[in-house]
């Protein structure tokens, strides 16, 4: 799906995975107990700052930290929206 929105600079944004409902044993987690993921799919790329090209892209799943990025809402779908730096590992 193509997102109508163009980061600026080295902002990149994520869609968040969703959060585990079981655990690998079979209990189901309820909602209040659900840690929020910090993985995700990168859905849009900035250009990148001056003589710092962004390398990340489109399509690329990520490992982000816990408290990373700013939580938008876009035709109903949640997403993040961070600094490429937010951004720990490609997977």
């Amino acid at each position: 799906m193509a997102l109508n929105i163009k980061p600026l600079a080295d902002r990149v944004v994520v869609e968040a995975a969703q959060a585990d409902t079981k655990t690998s044993s079979g209990i189901i987690i309820p909602d209040t107990a659900k840690e929020k993921p910090q993985r995700g799919t990168v859905m849009a790329v900035g250009p990148g700052k001056k003589d710092e090209p962004v390398s990340v892209k489109v399509g690329d799943s990520v490992l982000y930290g816990k408290y990373s990025g700013t939580e938008i809402n876009i035709e109903g779908r949640e997403y993040l929206i961070m600094r490429e730096s937010d951004i720990l590992a490609i997977l």
